[in-house]
């Protein structure tokens, strides 16, 4: 692995030696820091679990930089820094396997950072073990999923970069899935159950692929992920489906397909919206916050937000769509008072 040059390293103090025992066990060894790193990577032979990560970012010369992470995470955002100056930024992440989709390959062990930016400059960096984080946890489709190929991107793919030291976001989205196969697949709800805490915040957002779901059974299967969630002591959070970018020609999204109104009739968005009603759950009303943010950038420049360009897909964001609907969610989550505004970066 290459490593920083001298006039790099010079700047900082190296610091520990990596260790592959349990997670716990890190709180008796040093700090693990930038002599795991390369100019464009780190990587920290780690167990799965959550870690608080402080960088010092910045150089000789006026620098740029973000920071990725697993499969394609945006952990930091990029962050400019003037010449000879350093600033300090914290996060922490979720590592688990598999490191992407619950599904799909188990990726590579340990925590994989990437550095991205116009001009990346990292002078340091240290990784503990996370005390007393909270976890956001995601459950989903194929909008919400860690994504593991350019161009797509979940909006889960890129909330991370949205939250300081002290939340991670635990994404068990998965490509394809329903209410009824996420009930039903033992590597998605029967996994993700028993990993939720007291305190934890689970949203929740079912619906693009429930097709064939007759009314009863969604809302059946709704209600069963809140008492679930709420059985090991989790907050339910519902969340209503992105739009789909498909126009009327008066230019609006007043259609079924738009607003995911399923073959049988099922109005997906007013079925989330009557279940957080009975169960007292909150709500992030996404298909409505999409809704009038595809339309007010029209045919054209709502093409920006999906992969219209690359895919004719109307349906899965871009890197730059998903960023925007995360940046949606972080909002609710504040509003909400779901999140303490101290832990959720904004602007």
């Amino acid at each position: 692995m290459r490593r920083f040059g001298i006039a790099l390293l010079t700047a900082v103090t190296l610091s520990g030696a990596l260790s592959a025992a349990p997670a716990q066990a890190h709180d008796r060894q040093p700090p693990l820091g930038i002599d795991h790193c390369t100019v464009t990577a780190c990587h920290f032979d780690v167990p799965p679990g959550t870690y608080d990560v402080r960088v010092t970012l910045g150089g000789e010369a006026a620098s740029s930089t973000s920071i990725g992470g697993e499969t394609r995470r945006s952990l930091l955002p990029e962050t400019a820094v003037a010449a000879g100056e350093r600033v300090t930024r914290s996060f922490t992440v979720n590592v688990r396997i598999p490191e992407g989709e619950p599904t799909g390959p188990h990726g590579t062990p340990g925590l994989d950072l990437t550095l991205g930016g116009s001009a990346p400059a990292l002078s340091g960096i240290r990784v503990t073990p996370a005390r007393h984080a909270r976890q956001i946890i995601l459950i989903g489709d194929s909008t919400v999923c860690d994504q593991p190929g350019d161009p797509y991107s979940g909006w889960g793919q890129q909330l991370p970069q949205y939250l300081r030291k002290g939340v991670s976001v635990a994404n068990y989205a998965d490509s394809g899935e329903s209410t009824v196969t996420y009930l039903q697949n033992p590597q998605l709800w029967a996994t993700v159950q028993p990993l939720i805490r007291p305190g934890d915040l689970v949203l929740v957002q079912l619906a693009h692929n429930d097709k064939t779901t007759d009314e009863a059974t969604y809302r059946a299967n709704l209600e069963t992920l809140v008492a679930g969630i709420r059985d090991r002591g989790g907050e339910p959070v519902l969340v209503t489906p992105i739009v789909r970018r498909w126009f009327n020609a008066d230019g609006t999204l007043n259609n079924n397909t738009a607003l995911l109104v399923n073959g049988l009739g099922v109005d997906h968005p007013a079925v989330i919206r009557s279940v957080a009603a009975a169960e007292d759950v909150p709500l992030i009303d996404l298909t409505a916050k999409t809704k009038a943010l595809v339309e007010s950038l029209g045919v054209e420049g709502s093409k920006a937000l999906y992969l219209y360009n690359e895919k004719r897909d109307n349906t899965h964001t871009s890197v730059h769509g998903a960023t925007v609907y995360a940046g949606l969610v972080r909002d609710e989550l504040l509003a909400r008072h779901l999140v303490p505004e101290g832990r959720v970066r904004v602007g």
